[in-house]
């Protein structure tokens, strides 16, 4: 990660490709390890880069370096990145989404992660055609500061969502609270786990509850310990791909 008032991407650096790959390799290699402490196969994580850290000119980077999936926190960013990516990238909408954008959103991506309201719940469900996945955002911890559905208004959740026959909730997408130490964050993913394992025994034939997006840059491979099937991954992965142009260093 860089340091406070350090240059970062979009600060008038570029990316390396080659860098970025290699980074790209890292975090996966990572990934498969923690997913192997936790006794699953490689390729169980997969792994998401946060397009709001990548200015739409380095598109073409994150294709030549590899990237497979990104997602994206609004939808003019996700707009004109899709436009410059074409069929080579995948995306995911991982911002809070308004109603009113609900159907271009759900329309532009494989998956919405952050699911937050019966109202949102409502209108993805007025626009969509024909089944369409999302992941109920968890605020795990009951912060103030953050959006989504407190652990105990998540069954009550569920029941009003299920409600849309073309609603189906594919998991749990949970950020606990920003931890330089990632292990204090550890309690907070092992309770997202349980919270889908229990709705699974319950929705499982009605909804998949097959992943959880949990994990950042500074907890991913914890995240990935306990559960994660989809990391958000941004600057962890970026910083070590910068390339500094003449004056910002």
């Amino acid at each position: 990660m860089r340091p406070p008032g350090g240059p970062g991407v979009g600060d008038g650096v570029r990316l390396d490709p080659e860098a970025l790959g290699a980074a790209l390799a890292e975090a996966r290699a990572g990934l498969d390890e923690a997913a192997a402490r936790s006794g699953r196969p490689p390729g169980s994580v997969e792994l998401v880069l946060a397009g709001k850290y990548v200015p739409l000119d380095q598109t073409a980077v994150l294709i030549e370096a590899g990237v497979e999936v990104v997602g994206e926190n609004r939808l003019q960013e996700l707009r004109a990145r899709r436009e410059a990516a074409g069929e080579r990238l995948t995306f995911d909408f991982i911002g809070h989404l308004q109603r009113k954008k609900a159907r271009e959103v759900i329309e532009s991506v494989r998956l919405l992660h952050s699911l937050d309201s019966a109202r949102l719940a409502a209108a993805i469900a007025d626009r969509s055609e024909g089944p369409t996945r999302v992941l109920v955002e968890v605020n795990v911890a009951g912060e103030s500061t953050k959006g989504g559905i407190v652990p105990p208004q998540l069954r009550a959740f569920m029941e009003d969502v299920s409600e849309h026959t073309d609603l189906v909730i594919g998991g749990l997408m949970a950020m606990p609270p920003f931890q330089t130490d990632a292990e204090r964050n550890r309690p907070h993913f092992a309770a997202v786990r349980r919270m889908a394992e229990d709705l699974a025994a319950e929705w499982g034939e009605r909804h998949d509850l097959a992943d959880l997006s949990m994990g950042t840059s500074q907890d991913y491979l914890v995240a990935a310990e306990e559960g994660a099937t989809k990391v958000r991954v941004g600057r962890g992965i970026l910083d070590k791909a910068l390339i500094t142009s003449p004056g910002t260093a």
